[in-house]
């Protein structure tokens, strides 16, 4: 199952030394994929972070910039993760700016909410989808987005094979499992890795 940890969620972690050993230990706990996600920050330090997390997490787990393929290049990053927002670069675009670069080829996550948009996004290059939400999300105890559902992610999964897709939004490892069993490659998210 892939595993792909996602920054960026105010108290998830008090500050950057927290965040480095957070990486630390995702590393030593094999996750495949993190998500650097701090919409906040400028290019510079965003750079700067980028690096740092690089050397934290080792060889093994990749690291994906969020929506900023010139930080990723930048950094020395393994990819970046886009939205499948009109408007923003495509899998193809940004495989073309680190070719420009002279980088190695990406690896390219994309954020989809339906069918239509992960095929999309399949036809466009991505390396993998990440759907969802799939579960409920609740903040301090109040719902704060519905889930699609399992038989949504089934429905994407089979429309893309065999593109792989994590289940994003509410997963827990409790329900981890049957993401999988819906066909997904594997479980995405912010506060499940923290």
């Amino acid at each position: 199952m892939i595993r792909y940890a996602i920054t960026g969620q105010s108290g998830v972690y008090p500050n950057e030394a927290e965040l480095l050993h957070l990486a630390a230990r995702w590393a030593a706990d094999s996750i495949n994929f993190v998500q650097l996600r701090e919409k906040h920050m400028g290019a510079g330090a965003l750079t700067t972070l980028a690096r740092k997390l690089i050397a934290a997490l080792g060889p093994h787990t990749k690291l994906l910039v969020n929506g900023r393929t010139d930080v990723a290049i930048a950094a020395g990053a393994a990819g970046v993760h886009l939205t499948a927002a009109p408007g923003e670069l495509t899998p193809q675009q940004a495989r073309r700016v680190f070719a420009l670069a002279g980088r190695p080829e990406p690896i390219i996550s994309v954020s989809c909410h339906t069918v239509e948009a992960a095929q999309r996004a399949r036809d466009a290059g991505a390396d993998m989808i990440l759907f969802g939400p799939v579960f409920e999300k609740r903040v301090d105890g109040a719902l704060a987005v519905n889930g699609v559902g399992l038989d949504a992610l089934q429905r994407v999964c089979t429309a893309v094979t065999p593109l792989q897709v994590l289940a994003l939004g509410g997963v827990t490892l409790e329900n981890a499992q049957q993401c999988v069993d819906a066909g997904a490659a594997g479980i995405a998210g912010i506060r499940l890795f923290s």
